[in-house]
């Protein structure tokens, strides 16, 4: 019987344990079957696995599951794993480092006031959808959708549908009916709708974030930085906050007991739009796996 290191971390914390988005971490390569049912028994967003111990090709590799499915690309878990690789892998506080996922490599850096940064892909925009029909998903009026701006499934690897909101009260109201979501994104790549609204509960923050329920029936997120890294690119895209940049603090969890700071910034450039999504990241355990050989 051989064992497997794993650690329990929480990303996009606001400064302590117990708060953003938790995420455990594996060090070690067991059969895919096995990583998928590990998932599922963690039941978290998603689990990770380091399934190199040095670097190849420049980076660690990486896979990330849901409990449902294997994902390309998530933000927290980018964040969390480096975090484990940097403490355990390789023992001393290097300025970065990449990992290797299926969607590509991303680079990760660590700042001395303990934000770590993750630079996402190049942003891709896509299918348009009516206020009438998220209306009917979120449970509320079209009225309480910001008109002023597109509802467009936007990836940087892990793709969303971006519902601008008219008020904070319309995204706290906001509730999926799983049904009409599945029915509207069964043709599309999108897994999940992310709301957002330019009003906070803290008054430091700039926008309030819900990514809620998704199409494998995953309850609501507590902390989402593919989302994030999303709602930065299109808000540049659309001069959401009016201009070609943004830097935000960004709220979430709140409506599940798990309240969540990240920071977005994004800015217009030659290639596209240039993406950095940032946040905290505090060990609660760690242990080890008994894994059948």
């Amino acid at each position: 019987m051989s064992r497997i290191d794993f650690f329990i971390v929480d990303v996009f914390t606001i400064g302590r344990k117990y708060t953003g988005n938790q995420l455990a971490v594996y060090l070690g390569d067991p059969p895919t079957v096995l990583m998928q049912q590990l998932a599922k028994e963690i039941n978290f967003s998603e689990i990770t696995f380091v399934t190199s111990n040095r670097p190849e090709n420049g980076g660690y590799n990486v896979r990330i599951f849901m409990p449902e499915v294997e994902v390309p690309f998530a933000g927290h878990p980018v964040l969390g794993t480096a975090f484990v690789i940097r403490r355990e892998l390789i023992g001393t506080e290097v300025e970065r480092l990449n990992l290797n996922l299926a969607a590509g490599q991303i680079p990760v850096s660590f700042a001395d006031d303990g934000v770590i940064w993750m630079r996402q892909n190049q942003p891709s925009f896509g299918q348009r959808f009516e206020p009438t029909d998220l209306a009917r998903i979120l449970n509320v009026e079209e009225e309480d959708i910001d008109d002023r701006f597109p509802i467009q499934e936007v990836s940087t690897g892990l793709p969303f549908v971006l519902v601008p909101m008219a008020s904070l009260d319309a995204v706290k109201r906001s509730q999926v009916n799983l049904d009409r979501l599945r029915a509207l994104l069964g043709p599309h790549d999108a897994i999940a709708p992310a709301i957002f609204c330019a009003e906070a509960l803290a008054g430091e923050n700039d926008i309030h974030v819900r990514v809620l329920d998704d199409v494998y029936g995953a309850p609501e997120d507590p902390a989402t930085g593919s989302a994030g890294g999303c709602i930065a690119a299109y808000s540049v895209q659309y001069g959401y906050w009016g201009g070609d940049r943004v830097k935000l603090r960004a709220e979430q969890g709140y409506q599940i007991g798990r309240p969540s700071l990240l920071y977005l910034e994004a800015q217009r450039s030659a290639t596209g739009i240039d993406i950095r999504v940032g946040g905290r990241v505090e060990l609660v355990a760690q242990g080890q796996l008994a894994a059948d050989d």
